[in-house]
Formats: structure tokens, C-alpha cells, sequence
């Protein structure tokens, strides 16, 4: 799949997270795409980063910080782009997990070839 349908489906996904935590507001599907966009960036170079700062916390909780380290990216796009907003580390957190359960089922999870005959 290309990056395009990706953002776009990311950009669904956040919409309808929005609509399932209220703690989480999205001003419409315009502003949904800009924050796909941003949390792509933010996930290609700051994320990298923060998983190296933080491998030992993370070894310690076998992997389970790497949610805090997606609610840290959530809030840093919370603050870069005007229509988005997270009140709070926790809503950030229940943003992170619903977004990966809403990408699994969209099978955006990177291994969608997987099962293809070649």
C-alpha cells in the first residue's frame, strides 16, 4: 500500500477515535489528515529517538513503555497542529492503543503482504 491511502486511513482512524474518547478532539477530517501527516513525520525521526534514549525503562517493562513513547508523539502533534487536541497523558495513551487496534484492523500494521504467494 502507498503512503497516500495510508495517511488517509490513519486520518479515519483518528476520526473515529475522536468520536470513541471523548478526551480526544479532532475539528473534521481536513485537520485529521494534518495530524497523519505530522505523526508520520513525528514517527520517522523523533520516535527513533526517543526508543534509543529510553531502551533500558523499555527492556524493564518488556516493551509496554514503547505506549508511553506513542502518547509523548500524540501530545508533541497536539501541540504542533491547530484542531487537534488530547487533554492529558492518559487520553493520549487510550489514543495510542485505540489507533493500533483501529490500524491492525485496518491492516496498516506493515505486513499486509505477508500471506501473498510470490
Amino acid at each position: 500500500m502507498t503512503w497516500i491511502p495510508k495517511l488517509l486511513l490513519n486520518a479515519a482512524a483518528l476520526i473515529i477515535a475522536s468520536y470513541l474518547l471523548p478526551g480526544v478532539e479532532v475539528d473534521g477530517f481536513y485537520a485529521a489528515v494534518i495530524v497523519a501527516i505530522v505523526l508520520a513525520i513525528l514517527n520517522a525521526f523523533v520516535k527513533p529517538l526517543l526508543i534509543i534514549v529510553t531502551i533500558p525503562i523499555t527492556i524493564l517493562t518488556l516493551g509496554l513503555f514503547l505506549f508511553c513513547i506513542n502518547a509523548i508523539i500524540i501530545l508533541i502533534a497536539d501541540k504542533l497542529v491547530d484542531g487537534f487536541g488530547v487533554n492529558g497523558l492518559l487520553w493520549a495513551l487510550l489514543l495510542s492503543l485505540v489507533m493500533s487496534i483501529l490500524n491492525s484492523i485496518f491492516g496498516l500494521n506493515g505486513k499486509s503482504n505477508q500471506f501473498k504467494k510470490k
